[in-house]
């Protein structure tokens, strides 16, 4: 390509539904840019050709000399910062970037940034209904679904929560949130990053320049190092101390709670599970960091029903429960699914667990104590469907072909009392176009019986 480096010139690396947005804001903004993708016919190209045919696209393997023209790189979220061309440029002094920092620059209203390996959408999404219960006029964008240059499109909001991913994250530079958070560390995505402290460092990225940080006292790993001046608040599954979300209990039942004040029973909670509960307390904590209101909070998580394919009821036949947890794709949200419904059974019901897909390089073995302690079986498909099935110790397992087949065999392993969780610690794209489909085919075969 014969164009000429200046201090003005970016290139966007990866197209979809992120780098479109990228190069959709840079035309608006009048920046001279151009595009390229490994794949010979990214997603979106189309759209680029047609919207912009002056821009540059080129497709095939990364340039180094040609990134090393550009004064920054917006780097999507699917394209690994790892790559040599772009580690080329990033050793000349060129920028890495995405569109996180792009959005950050762009809009003055307060940023609520949420992240962690399990519970971000739902958290999200919570805390999002929470601020419209408020009467704020709220932005629920990022991986979420709707890109964040997106919402530059609109109106500036009152507020924005914001769903980052540890691939957004690792481009991320001047966040400056209002309120951080990550949720909770488990392995994810070891295909992608070396050792779990590369992906650990990914998600603490997020507390950069943070004005308030909320930590899951549940887990250790969410705890960052902050300068002084950082606000740090808690929550956690257990009695709370003083100005620290919590449970607690009082004539049989259990309620959220600040420090020694009830909030609400969660009885009353729409969502199901450990996991849900701690869900509501970071959104609590999340919420309160950001100043909403309490009364406003407590209102949207009452009528909060939760999300499609994260823990979701779906029906009651004969006597078995069938939740979809498509969205379960990493081992860590497998076993927080375990416990969260486990801990509600009667003591001689169990889970029947469907479980598999492509496993990310991922280590099954954390799944060997849930298992033997909540299932009474597992059915496994997909790719690593095998390997995961050796990690569940003495308990039954067998394998199903598709998805009619595993759902079949498992209401037949079931009992009265039982549930029959899909929470496959897995992707799905061996057998699936997305978790959004494997949740659906669940659904539909679970409806069928």
């Amino acid at each position: 390509m014969n164009l000429i480096a200046s201090d003005n010139f970016k290139i966007v690396i990866g197209l979809g539904k992120t780098g479109l947005a990228c190069a959709r804001f840079l035309q608006r903004e009048g920046v001279r840019f151009a595009v390229v993708d490994s794949r010979q016919n990214p997603p979106g190209a189309d759209e680029l050709t047609a919207e912009m045919p002056e821009v540059p696209l080129t497709c095939g393997e990364f340039d180094a000399e040609f990134l090393c023209s550009a004064d920054e790189l917006y780097v999507s979220p699917g394209v690994a910062i790892s790559d040599p061309a772009i580690q080329t440029a990033a050793n000349k002094g060129v920028k890495l970037s995405g569109d996180i920092d792009l959005f950050c620059r762009n809009v003055s209203a307060p940023i609520i940034a949420i992240t962690g390996s399990n519970a971000k959408s739902t958290v999200t999404t919570l805390v999002g209904e929470m601020a419209a219960e408020a009467g704020l006029n709220v932005g629920v964008c990022g991986n979420i679904g709707t890109p964040v240059l997106d919402m530059l499109e609109q109106p500036e909001k009152d507020i924005y929560v914001v769903e980052l991913s540890s691939f957004q994250l690792e481009t991320t530079n001047d966040l400056r949130a209002e309120v951080a958070t990550v949720l909770n560390i488990s392995p994810d995505h070891m295909d992608r990053y070396e050792t779990i402290q590369d992906y650990y460092q990914a998600k603490h990225r997020i507390f950069r320049g943070a004005r308030n940080a909320v930590v899951n006292r549940d887990d250790a790993l969410t705890a960052p190092l902050l300068p002084k001046g950082v606000k740090v608040s808690a929550y956690h599954l257990g009695k709370p101390d003083l100005k620290l979300f919590g449970l607690l209990a009082d004539s049989g039942e259990q309620f959220l709670s600040l420090g020694g004040d009830k909030i609400l029973p969660i009885s009353e909670l729409k969502i199901r599970g450990k996991h849900n509960v701690a869900n509501a307390l970071a959104s609590l904590a999340l919420g309160k960091a950001a100043g909403l209101p309490l009364d406003a909070m407590v209102r949207a998580l009452k009528k909060f029903p939760g999300l499609e394919h994260r823990c979701q009821w779906v029906s009651d036949f004969q006597g078995v429960s069938y939740f979809n947890d498509s969205k379960g794709t990493n081992v860590g949200a497998t076993v927080a699914a375990l416990i969260g419904l486990g801990d509600t059974l009667p003591s001689d019901a169990r889970i029947v667990l469907i479980a598999g897909g492509v496993g990310k390089g991922a280590d099954f073995s954390e799944l060997g104590q849930p298992v033997s302690q909540y299932c009474r079986e597992v059915v496994y498909i997909g790719e690593d469907g095998e390997r995961l099935a050796a990690a569940c110790g003495n308990v039954r397992t067998e394998a199903a072909m598709g998805m009619s087949e595993a759902v079949l065999k498992a209401s037949k392993a079931a009992i009265d009392g039982d549930i029959v969780l899909l929470s496959p610690a897995c992707a799905s794209f061996d057998m699936f176009s997305g978790f959004p489909e494997r949740g659906e085919k669940f659904v539909t075969a679970v409806r069928a019986l």
